[in-house]
């Protein structure tokens, strides 16, 4: 990396209110002089870049060579505009500003904005740029804003007589769609003397290009490591959450087509079950078998009609055990309500919920004691029955 110490020097004169440069010539003159003092900054932290303005009231140095970027952009608000330019005073200005300069082993370039007419002699330029090369001056020119062949004359003159080595350059920057900036950003004004150019140039122009550039999401790591690897950091878990969602939801769709095919499969069986049982004709076996499964649990509907059969059947071969059995299921009754009348909570409930009833009435409490010594008497002659067997 080239160590230098750079001074540009600007051209505020009447010429750059013309829109001819978008939006015009001294907007665009500062946008592209402030890339170019990042770009020199950024190249090597020991670089140093001055500003100085060239009309209005005379050259002025806005700002001695200084690596603090916010000091030199800063010094650049509020410019007036106005006024014819002193081109061979400015250069005169810069070359003693960077003589100078605190390290002098700063190689020293000068860097001038010339979009004005050139009103100095051929002759007088050209002893200006001998000078410089004397001092090991480089010198860059953008020719820009008014065209004529005096003025591209004249500064070509300066050029050859600067130039040493090829150290010094020019770039002529006709009006048209493309930015200042755009224009100037890959020529050797921004990339420098160097193979390898400015980090700060390059990423630039990558963003200038709308941030296509050969680095990962268009930020050279070697110029900020930290944002490199934060937005490394910030695409690998982006990826990794959404190979995550994309295989949950492959998994979720295999399960419900699984889902799916068995459900059919149970309903297809069951189908096929219930239409060969269908098709299946009931013979006696089978009917005899449901009815013993359905006396087995009790069932009160095939209970009585097989009591009733069997009554029917034992009332058509023997008389006398079909009165025995009418005897028993009448005893079997009888016993039944002795049981209930016995129970004294029961009755009184039930007296309770009969409309008109009063449970406490005396002719009740009489009915009610006359029925629990007939059903004591009813029970103790059946206690007195076995006995006397």
């Amino acid at each position: 990396m080239v160590l230098e110490a750079t001074l540009i020097i600007m051209d505020n004169s009447e010429h750059m209110r013309n829109g001819d440069y978008s939006p015009s010539r001294f907007q665009a003159q500062s946008d592209t002089v402030s890339l170019i003092c990042g770009a020199k900054t950024q190249s090597n932290p020991e670089n140093t870049v001055g500003v100085m303005t060239m009309a209005g009231k005379g050259v002025r140095v806005l700002s001695t060579p200084t690596s603090d970027l916010g000091k030199i952009l800063g010094c650049m608000h509020g410019l007036e505009i106005g006024g014819e330019i002193n081109l061979a005073a400015a250069i005169q200005v810069a070359q003693l500003a960077l003589k100078h300069r605190q390290n002098k082993k700063q190689q020293q370039r000068i860097v001038v904005f010339c979009g004005s007419p050139v009103k100095h002699e051929k002759k007088m330029l050209e002893m200006i740029g001998r000078k410089l090369k004397k001092n090991s001056v480089a010198l860059d020119i953008v020719n820009f804003g008014e065209e004529d062949e005096g003025k591209t004359e004249k500064l070509e003159a300066l050029l050859t007589a600067v130039n040493n080595n090829d150290s010094s350059h020019m770039v002529h920057v006709p009006p048209g769609p493309n930015a200042l900036s755009d224009v100037l950003i890959s020529t050797p004004i921004f990339t420098g003397d160097g193979e390898g150019g400015s980090g700060f140039a390059a990423a630039a122009a990558a963003a200038s290009a709308g941030g296509v550039s050969g680095y990962d999401f268009g930020v050279d790591p070697n110029l900020d490591p930290e944002l490199a690897l934060a937005l490394r950091v910030s695409m690998e878990e982006e990826r990794a959450r959404q190979e995550a969602a994309a295989k949950k939801a492959a998994e979720d769709a295999s399960k419900q087509e699984k889902g799916g095919e068995q459900q059919a499969t149970s309903q297809d069986a069951t189908m096929t079950e219930r239409t060969s049982t269908e098709a299946e004709p009931m013979d006696d076996e089978n009917a005899l078998l449901q009815q013993a499964l359905a006396m087995s649990m009790d069932d009160p509907a095939v209970n009585h009609d097989g009591r009733d059969a069997d009554m029917s059947e034992a009332a058509t071969d023997d008389p006398e055990l079909a009165r025995a059995l009418q005897l028993s299921v009448s005893d079997t009754t009888t016993d039944e309500v002795t049981r209930l009348l016995a129970d004294q909570s029961f009755v009184s409930h039930v007296l309770a919920t009969l409309p008109g009833v009063d449970p406490n009435d005396p002719s009740v409490k009489d009915l009610l004691a006359s029925m629990q010594n007939q059903s004591n008497a009813h029970k103790k002659n059946e206690e007195e029955g076995p006995n006397e067997e």
